[in-house]
C-alpha cells in the first residue's frame, strides 16, 4: 500500500490532486485543516483485511511511531470523491494507547487511528462511519461558491444575448434573400409592395391586398388595380346620405377636432332642415371653455345648445329633443389612458337610440390610431369621421385601420372652416388623395425585406 500526503487550498483542489495523482482507486485515510489550506492523507493498493488483523491485535503498551506499511480502513474512496472530516478520525474501541498517543508521535498514531475505522458492533456505528457518511455526502452534493454562481449567470446571459444576435443576423439575411427572390419572380407583385410601403399602408393590409391580385397581371393592370382594392375595401357608410332622424354622439382621443366637426354637420344640418330641428348636446365640462366654444357656434348657427352632466341629465336631455331631427353631441376629449375614458363611456351605455361616431385625426401615428380604436371599441361606433387630412404627411395609418377593423367611413375635413371643410366620404378619391399626397421616398429593399421578407420565408 502506498501513502502519500497532499495539501491544498481548499477540499476540491486536494481531491484534484489525489485523482491526478493515485487515480479513481485511491482511499482517503485521513484529512485536517492546517495553516495553508487542507492537508489529505491518501493510499492505493488498499487491502482490507490487513487493517481488519490490526484492529484484532492487541496494541502494544508503548507507543511508537506506526511504520507507513500497515494497511489503513478507508474512510471514503476518490471514486465517490468525499469532503472533508473535521479532524482525524479514531476508533472508539482502540486501546488507550492507541487513541492517545504521545506527543513527540502525534502524527503517526493519529494516521494509524483513522486506518483502524472500524465498528465495535453492528448495532453501534464508529463516529469513522458517520464521518465518512458525512464527507461522502458533502462532496456528491457539494455547494458552489457565491462567485462560481455569479459567474455562471454572466455566461448564461452572455450566451442568450449572443444567441439572440445570431438569431436577428440569420432572420435578417433569410429576409432579404426572401424579398430578392420574389424580386426576381414576382417583380410586378413586389412593385405593388413597394408602392403601398411608400403611401404608408401597414405590412398585414398590403399582404392582404396583393394576395388579391390576380396570379398573371400586366404592367398596367399592377399600376392601377392595387389603387382599386384598396378603394373597394374602405367601407363607406350610408347615414351621410340618411334623411331620417338621428341622434349622433362624436367621440374620441383629445384634439382631433370633434367640436368643431359637430359645428360643421349642425350647418349642414341647418341647411337642409332648418334651425329649429338642430339640437346640439355638450358634455365636455373638463376643458376650460369647451362649452362656450359650442355655446358660440350654436349662436351663430340659430340652433339650441343643451348641457348634459351625467347620463341621467342626458337621458332628460334627449327625451325633451325627442322631436328634433338632428341631435348631435359633443363629448370631452380624454386620452385612452386616463381613468375617466370608462365614466364617459357609462353616461352613453344608458342612452338608448344614441348612435356614436368615433372621430379620428389622419395625422396621428398608426399605433394612436389603433389605440383609439381599442379604447373605445365597447360603445361599438356605428361610423368613424377622419379629420385634418390637410395636415397628414400620410393617410395609410389611416386607411389600414379603416380596412382592418371594417369601420365605416362617414366623412372627411381638411380645414377649420365651417361648414366648408367637411365632405361626404368617398372611397375612390380618398386614395388618390393618399398617393398624391405622400411625400416619402420609395422605400428601398432593405425596409422592404424587414416587413415583407420573413413572411415570404416562413409561407
Amino acid at each position: 500500500m502506498k501513502i502519500k500526503r497532499f495539501t491544498a487550498a481548499d477540499m476540491r483542489q486536494a481531491m484534484g490532486l489525489v485523482r491526478d495523482e493515485q487515480g479513481p482507486d485511491a482511499v482517503i485515510l485521513s484529512t485536517r485543516r492546517i495553516a495553508d489550506g487542507i492537508e489529505v492523507i491518501a493510499a492505493i493498493d488498499y487491502d482490507e483485511s490487513l487493517v481488519n488483523d490490526a484492529v484484532r491485535r492487541p496494541a502494544a503498551p508503548a507507543a511508537s511511531p506506526v511504520p507507513a506499511s500497515p494497511a489503513r480502513t478507508p474512510t471514503a474512496s476518490c471514486r465517490n470523491a468525499p469532503a472533508p472530516a473535521a479532524g482525524p478520525l479514531q476508533t472508539p474501541d482502540a486501546p488507550a494507547s492507541a487513541r492517545t498517543p504521545p506527543a513527540s508521535h502525534a502524527r503517526a498514531p493519529r494516521t494509524s487511528a483513522s486506518a483502524a475505522a472500524v465498528p465495535a458492533s453492528p448495532m453501534a456505528p464508529s463516529a469513522t462511519e458517520g464521518s465518512s457518511s458525512r464527507t461522502t455526502d458533502a462532496l456528491r452534493n457539494p455547494s458552489p461558491a457565491p462567485a462560481a454562481i455569479e459567474q455562471a449567470a454572466l455566461e448564461t446571459a452572455r450566451m442568450r444575448e449572443e444567441l439572440g444576435s445570431l438569431r436577428a443576423m440569420l432572420e435578417t439575411q433569410l429576409s432579404s434573400l426572401a424579398w430578392n427572390d420574389m424580386e426576381r419572380r414576382q417583380p410586378l407583385q413586389a412593385g405593388v409592395l413597394r408602392e403601398m410601403t411608400r403611401i404608408g399602408i401597414d405590412a398585414d393590409v398590403a399582404r392582404a391586398l396583393v394576395a388579391e391580385l390576380p396570379a398573371k397581371v400586366s404592367a398596367d393592370q399592377a399600376r392601377y388595380l392595387p389603387l382599386g382594392l384598396l378603394a373597394r375595401n374602405i367601407a363607406i357608410s350610408s347615414r351621410a346620405q340618411a334623411e331620417g332622424p338621428t341622434v349622433t354622439a362624436l367621440v374620441g382621443p383629445t384634439g382631433v377636432g370633434k367640436t368643431t366637426t359637430v359645428a360643421k354637420l349642425a350647418a349642414r344640418a341647418v341647411l337642409r332642415v332648418g334651425a329649429e330641428k338642430v339640437a346640439l348636446v355638450s358634455t365636455d365640462h373638463y376643458r376650460i371653455g369647451a362649452a362656450a366654444q359650442l355655446e358660440h357656434y350654436g349662436r351663430l348657427l340659430g340652433v339650441r345648445v343643451y348641457p348634459a352632466y351625467d347620463a341621467q341629465s342626458l337621458c332628460k336631455v334627449l327625451e325633451l329633443l325627442r322631436d328634433c331631427h338632428t341631435v348631435l353631441i359633443d363629448t370631452a376629449g380624454i386620452a385612452v389612458s386616463d381613468p375617466r375614458l370608462q365614466q364617459q363611456m357609462e353616461i352613453f351605455a344608458h342612452a338608448g337610440g344614441l348612435r356614436t361616431c368615433l372621430v379620428l385625426a389622419a395625422n396621428a401615428q398608426s399605433e394612436a390610431l389603433d389605440a383609439a380604436e381599442q379604447a373605445y371599441r365597447p360603445l361599438n361606433p356605428g361610423g368613424c369621421i377622419l379629420t385634418k387630412l390637410d395636415e397628414a404627411p400620410s393617410l395609410g395609418g389611416a386607411l389600414s385601420l379603416l380596412i382592418r377593423r371594417r369601420l365605416p367611413l362617414d366623412y372627411t375635413t381638411d380645414g377649420q372652416r365651417v361648414p366648408e371643410d367637411i365632405a361626404q366620404a368617398d372611397a375612390r378619391k380618398l386614395v388618390c388623395f393618399a398617393v398624391q399626397s405622400s411625400r416619402a421616398a420609395v422605400p428601398d429593399a432593405g425596409l422592404l425585406a424587414e416587413r415583407f421578407g420573413l413572411e415570404l420565408a416562413e409561407a
